[in-house]
C-alpha cells in the first residue's frame, strides 16, 4: 500500500468515527430508545459543543470526497512522491486538529487547520495534473 493510500484509508477511518460523540450527547439529551427511533431529521442537540461536532463532521464528509479523489488520482497516476506523501499525513493531522478545535468552539485554530488541509488538497491537485 502506498503512503497516499495509507493516509487516506486513516482518514476515511477517522471521518467514519467523528459521529460517535455527539450520538452519545443525544442519547443523553433524548434518551437511546427515542434517538434511535430517528425523531427528527433535522433536530439539533441543545449541546453547543455536540452542534459545533455535527457540523465538523459535516465539514469532513465534504472535504473527504475531494482529498479522496486526489488521493486515488495521485496513486493511480503514479505521480506520488515526497511532498504527496507529507500532504495526506498532514491532512489527517489537520482534520483531526479541525475537529477538535471546531468542537470546542476555537475559531482561530479551526480556521488555520482547515486552510492547512486546504493546502494539502492543492499539493495533490497540483501534482495530480503534472504541475508540482
Amino acid at each position: 500500500m502506498t503512503t497516499e493510500l495509507y493516509w487516506l484509508a486513516l482518514t476515511a477511518l477517522l471521518t467514519s468515527l467523528l459521529w460517535v460523540p455527539y450520538i452519545l450527547n443525544r442519547f443523553v439529551e433524548i434518551g437511546i430508545i427515542t434517538a434511535m427511533m430517528n425523531p427528527e431529521r433535522d433536530s439539533r442537540p441543545t449541546a453547543q459543543w455536540a452542534e459545533r461536532m455535527m457540523c465538523a463532521h459535516t465539514n469532513a464528509i465534504e472535504n473527504l470526497v475531494v482529498f479522496a479523489v486526489l488521493t486515488l488520482i495521485v496513486h493511480l497516476s503514479a505521480t506520488g512522491n515526497d511532498a504527496t506523501a507529507l500532504a495526506v499525513e498532514i491532512y489527517f493531522y489537520s482534520r483531526l486538529f479541525h475537529f477538535i478545535t471546531y468542537s470546542l468552539g476555537v475559531p482561530g485554530l479551526r480556521t488555520l487547520s482547515f486552510l492547512a488541509g486546504f493546502g494539502c488538497q492543492i499539493v495533490l491537485g497540483l501534482t495530480a495534473i503534472g504541475l508540482l
